[in-house]
């Protein structure tokens, strides 16, 4: 079994904390991480495919290990941590390479593609959404926040960063949850309980609308450069409908779609069922 190494780069001055695992001259595949997680969300994956791949696990800027700047000097926004990820890209050499997006990992992967197609050799979507059917009720809030950003729908999203929200968004809709384990949530309960790492979070939040206003960009890409991807999606995920998934086909025919009996961190529980699905799909892109 390929051991995890655990680095920084420095990215223009953002020292941006990663995982590596697998062997050099492999295959290459990124892994971006959601909200409120960091790389550590892919403990159980990276090393069920580290024997074939080369792997590196970033932490965003704001996240995990990776610095977290203050806001006055550095805007969190999509366009500014999607900058940054591609720039780590080409610090540490991963020109051409498979991506993994979960969550806000998507429309930071998403914003990759866009602007370098050609370094993206196929995508897998793990509740990576990208097509508005694909956004619940549960959007709400944020909606709201997006419609009239006052302080008062600012100040009503912190319920969003309480330790019982980040609970529900590892248990919800996963049928035994004595399977997840305490140290993800815990974990980022942690990282969200830094001082001013609230604020970043709402600004977040505030910022994803840009994310669905690119929706018809992200779209337009998967038309023109039809990228190899797989769909892989908790079924029971409060925040990313199952119709996010079946919506890539509409612009990606030959997508692979399959859905698991989980919630939002499909990781936690069927890691296995998700490393197996992928290197079936990779190492059918490398014959093909």
């Amino acid at each position: 079994m390929s051991s995890i190494s655990y680095r920084s780069a420095d990215v223009d001055g953002v020292k941006v904390f990663y995982r590596e695992a697998g062997r050099q001259g492999a295959p290459k595949l990124l892994l971006l991480h959601g909200f409120p997680s960091s790389s550590h969300m892919f403990r159980d994956l990276i090393p069920k495919l580290a024997d074939r791949f080369h792997i590196v696990a970033p932490d965003l800027p704001g996240f995990g290990q990776s610095d977290m700047p203050a806001r006055e000097s550095f805007a969190y926004t999509f366009d500014h941590i999607a900058e940054v990820i591609g720039r780590f890209t080409e610090v540490i050499g991963f020109d051409r390479f498979a991506m993994y997006v979960f969550d806000y990992g998507a429309p930071t992967g998403f914003r990759l593609a866009v602007k370098h197609p050609e370094r993206i050799a196929a995508i897998i979507s793990q509740n990576g959404n990208a097509y508005e059917e694909g956004l619940s009720d549960g959007w709400n809030p944020i909606r709201a926040y997006w419609k009239e950003a006052s302080p008062a729908n600012r100040e009503a999203l912190r319920a969003l960063l309480t330790h019982e929200t980040t609970v529900w968004q590892y248990t919800h809709g996963v049928p035994d949850a004595s399977l997840v384990s305490p140290d993800g949530y815990s974990l980022d309960e942690f990282y969200l309980s830094r001082p001013g790492a609230d604020e970043v979070q709402l600004d977040l939040f505030r910022d994803y609308r840009s994310n669905v206003a690119l929706y018809p960009a992200f779209q337009q890409y998967f038309r023109t450069h039809q990228p190899p991807l797989l769909a892989v999606w908790g079924k029971n995920d409060p925040f990313f409908l199952p119709a996010g998934a079946e919506a890539f086909r509409r612009d990606l025919p030959a997508a692979v779609v399959r859905f698991l009996d989980t919630g939002h961190f499909a990781l936690e529980t069927h890691a296995a069922e998700v490393a197996a699905a992928i290197g079936e799909f990779l190492s059918a892109q490398e014959r093909s």
